[in-house]
């Protein structure tokens, strides 16, 4: 790529450097927005959350940015998440040309569930996540030791076929355990097909691109995400069906049902969640997060149950209870001294979907609200 005299310029009298900070700094206004809860801790938690943004930026724009040369990196885990980060989640992520081929080599493990999607568009520039194609695990063709190959192209192939566009640019892998401890992850690699090049030094203008496209991703990503959160307060303490149009436009996985809404509990409070029945479904678990939809310290605090952890009624229902203090039950959800966040509850391959109902009730009175 040719880089301009105007933008040499700019990158050797570094105000390149200089409108990426300042660009930054104005990413700050996501967290100081009038409705965002104003205390302390939850703006500590806003301006740590810009950095872990910043963090994954770079590497998905800078670091792993070249498609001829792709490579998984990991785009929320334990000290980076995004938009309600499935804990049980392990996400695999490559950024990809839609107009080349690409293989994936893989191993299938023993996790419970694992899907391939590509994906178009971006947050940091018209903030969506387009589907163009999708395969998972109960559609691939795997061999007796487990393992498996998938062809990424425009063009159908023989075999297990990942559909990209033109504008396909990123790949977003899950696997979805339900016991970590038991489960062996799937192992996968990519490459590019059809050569043998190697890459070539760092290109001036590519990086002034990529470096404004890191300043556009934090940015876009915290109001987008801090935008669902407003849309969640006049539900708060309730759990209702998300806009399941809405979460595939951002990178839904489309075998997945949604739920989403904010929650907020004094001390001595405690939020009771109750499903009826649940639905026969390949996987689900419920989560709380801070108010910046990040999933809370789930190395050291119970923040989620699955349908492998979840003690369920002798109907096939389970009932789950979000407070700081203990409530002395099961299928208990640790506050983690965190007042507010919001909370998402997620149905994997379900037919059916069985709505939960919701109250609050004081920590001392939960045994006769049950």
């Amino acid at each position: 790529m040719t880089i301009s005299s105007i933008d040499e310029q700019h990158l050797l009298s570094g105000q390149t450097w200089s409108t990426f900070c300042d660009h930054l700094k104005r990413c700050g206004e996501q967290i100081l927005r009038p409705e965002a809860p104003a205390d302390a801790a939850t703006r500590a938690e806003g301006f740590r959350y810009l950095t872990r943004l910043l963090r994954i930026g770079l590497e998905m724009h800078i670091e792993f940015a070249d498609p001829a040369f792709p490579s998984f990196f990991k785009t929320s885990h334990e000290t980076a998440k995004i938009g309600a980060d499935n804990p049980d989640n392990l996400y695999e992520y490559s950024r990809l040309d839609g107009t080349l081929d690409y293989r994936i080599k893989g191993q299938r493990g023993s996790v419970a569930y694992l899907s391939f999607g590509t994906q178009k568009g971006g947050y940091e520039t018209d903030g969506t996540l387009i589907q163009t194609g999708f395969i998972d695990a109960s559609q691939l063709e795997v061999d007796a030791q487990g393992n498996f190959e998938i062809i990424l192209s425009r063009e159908p192939k023989p075999g297990n076929w990942l559909k990209m566009e033109d504008a396909t640019n990123a790949l977003i892998v899950r696997q979805t355990f339900l016991d970590r401890r038991i489960e062996a992850p799937a192992k996968l690699s990519i490459e590019r097909m059809g050569t043998d090049s190697k890459p070539q030094a760092l290109d001036p203008a590519t990086f002034q691109q990529g470096l404004a496209r890191v300043s556009s991703f934090v940015e876009n990503t915290a109001r987008l995400f801090a935008d669902w959160s407003q849309s969640y307060l006049p539900h708060s303490n309730q759990l209702p069906p998300a806009n399941q149009a809405l979460c595939q436009s951002v990178g839904g996985d489309p075998n997945i049902f949604y739920y989403h809404s904010h929650w907020a509990l004094a001390e001595d409070e405690a939020l009771v969640i109750h499903i009826d029945k649940v639905p026969d479904c390949d996987f689900w678990n419920l989560q709380i997060n801070n108010y910046w939809m990040e999933s809370l310290d789930y190395r050291y605090h119970q923040i989620c149950f699955n349908k492998h952890q979840a003690q369920y009624d002798d109907n096939g229902g389970v009932t789950l209870v979000l407070s700081e203090l203990d409530p002395g039950l099961s299928n208990w959800l640790q506050t983690a001294g965190v007042r507010q966040g919001t909370m998402c509850l997620r149905w994997v391959g379900a037919q059916e979907q069985c709505h939960p109902t919701t109250q609050v009730v004081k920590v001392s009175a939960i045994a006769e609200a049950l």
